[in-house]
Formats: structure tokens, sequence, C-alpha cells
């Protein structure tokens, strides 16, 4: 490989016990106001990355920060991973306005993500 065959980092979620508390923190540290403000999701879009808050309760399935590598083809870069020894998590799901999402552990349990936008 000579080339990266992702765009980078380009979604960061963290997960938090207390929303309304987190947001005024993050809003504090970026600047800005969140650009999506619901009970399940805040988040912000800043310097060409999304920074997502999301309760750590049961109904989300993060429980530690996910960094979401941008990529061409989800299905293909999920294919390579696994093929190199990582296990999905979660398959590519659509969450909405033509981006697909989806997860996957390392070798050491490490949760990566990957989003298309389509």
């Amino acid at each position: 490989m000579t080339e990266s065959s992702t765009e980078g980092i380009k979604i960061m979620l963290h997960p938090v016990s207390d929303l309304g508390k987190a947001k005024a923190v993050y809003t504090a540290l970026l600047g800005i106001e969140p650009q999506a403000d619901a009970p399940y999701y805040v988040g912000y879009d800043t310097a060409g990355q999304h920074i997502g808050l999301v309760p750590s309760d049961a109904s989300q399935s993060v429980t530690s920060p996910v960094a979401y590598w941008r990529v061409a083809d989800i299905e293909e870069k999920l294919v390579e991973v696994t093929g190199a020894g990582a296990s999905v998590k979660e398959p590519a799901r659509d969450v909405g306005g033509g981006r697909l999402v989806a997860t996957f552990t390392d070798l050491d349990g490490n949760v990566l993500g990957l989003v298309q936008d389509t």
C-alpha cells in the first residue's frame, strides 16, 4: 500500500453519564453550540471533524470513546479488516442521511468505527 484507503478519523463518539453536563463542558471546550441536540445524541462539527456525545446507558452500545474512520466502501473495508484478524462488532447500518456506520474490534478488543457517506 502506498496510499491510505481511509480519509482519516472524521467522527469521534464519547459516551457520557450526563448528557446535559457533558454538553456544557464540550460547548465550552469547542467554543461552539452543538449542531445536533437530542436526548440520545449531541453533536458538534468543528475543524472538519464531528464530535458526538452519547448517553452511556444500556440503550447505546458505546461504552468507550470510538473513532470512526471515513472510507469509500464500508463493506469492502470490513472484509479487509476481518481478513486481517478483526471481528465485526456491529455490521454496517444506515443511520440516516445516506450515512452507513459499522464497528469492529481489533485483536486487543479496542472498538474502531467505519463511516461511509453515500
